[in-house]
């Protein structure tokens, strides 16, 4: 069952006097059940594209989204913020980057779970109090009672992420949207929060938008895999599709910059270059200044996505265009 189904959407923002897309005509579908992760670079468009789904975007210097996002049939660009504020936070829920900085440090832990609560659920008092130890309990964070009454300093990263998560999930939405989830844990709480989700994930049915840019992560939960690179997705497939066969050179590029991939002269192999800044994204082709197959053709020519045989694998890259010699060799066959 498709859950939600984003088309065309396109996030713009207004810098430097211009208008300059942040998320540049994205499009995919999550079924329930299902992980789909958003990779690339920082400065991509990932969390942007979270963002301009839960229409939580900063203003300014955003303008707005357009396209369509649909969830149980309804339009998330076109709701009014009244209707939006009852999704957002209970049926499509967000894990943030740094619960640090997403906790209110002035509040408990048990304080922020009441209120979601109570907004939401529509709970007070004893049952309140019950239903938020019970999300702590669930995500098994220890003492749960005494987490309650402590702020966000008198808890380390891991803890926090698991209240967070709790936080996210008092409401069994269908959609939980994690940015960076493991981001600054260590390795054995990183597989801790891997595999948290992974059994909450099936024990509600929840889909799953995961933001990352750690290829070992999606190894463990994906299903399917957008990689974004400066506001674009370039590549899309399942994640045997893209490990197996990563067609785009950007894609190709993070495997070989893996921290775990073989040193080359004593040194981790890096793509050169960096991610354009969005108020300057080159014409054509974005990756083609740091790109290793870069053609003169791609300097100028916006790229569409190419199906790479009869999947849903795809890659905006003209390497796969089947016509891509005659469209070369037609200059020289003008001036002949």
């Amino acid at each position: 069952m498709v859950l939600l189904s984003v088309q065309n959407l396109t996030t713009t923002f207004l810098l430097e006097r211009r208008k300059i897309k942040v998320v540049d005509n994205l499009s995919f579908e999550l079924q329930s059940g299902q992980t789909l992760a958003l990779v690339g670079e920082s400065g991509c468009g990932k969390s942007m594209t979270a963002l301009s789904i839960l229409r939580i975007l900063p203003k300014p210097p955003a303008i707005g989204s357009t396209g369509e996002v649909l969830f149980k049939e309804q339009n998330l660009l076109s709701l009014p913020e009244k209707k939006m504020r009852k999704i957002r936070g209970s049926k499509i829920a967000m894990i943030f980057q740094d619960p640090m900085s997403a906790l209110n440090p002035v509040y408990t832990i048990g304080s922020q779970l009441l209120e979601v609560v109570q907004l939401h659920l529509g709970l007070q008092g004893k049952e309140a109090e019950e239903r938020a130890i019970a999300a702590l309990e669930e995500v098994n964070l220890p003492h749960p009672k005494m987490r309650m009454r402590e702020y966000p300093h008198q808890m380390s990263g891991g803890m926090l992420q698991r209240a967070m998560i709790a936080m996210a999930l008092l409401c069994e939405p269908d959609v939980l949207i994690a940015d960076e989830p493991t981001t600054a844990l260590d390795m054995t709480i990183q597989a801790q929060i891997l595999v948290l989700l992974s059994e909450l994930q099936k024990k509600k049915g929840m889909g799953i938008i995961l933001i990352t840019h750690d290829m070992g992560v999606v190894a463990e939960i994906a299903d399917d895999v957008i990689v974004m690179y400066a506001s674009q997705q370039i590549e899309q497939g399942s994640v045997r599709q893209i490990f197996d066969n990563a067609a785009h050179p950007y894609t190709q590029g993070l495997f070989q910059s893996r921290p775990d991939r073989p040193l080359r002269e004593g040194k981790l192999w890096t793509i050169k270059g960096h991610v354009p800044p969005i108020t300057s994204i080159p014409q054509g082709c974005s990756f083609h200044p740091r790109c290793p197959d870069a053609m003169p053709f791609c300097h100028e020519n916006p790229v569409p996505h190419f199906s790479l045989s009869a999947t849903t694998h795809k890659a905006r890259c003209w390497l796969y265009d089947k016509d891509l010699e005659l469209k070369i060799e037609l200059p020289d066959d003008e001036t002949s």
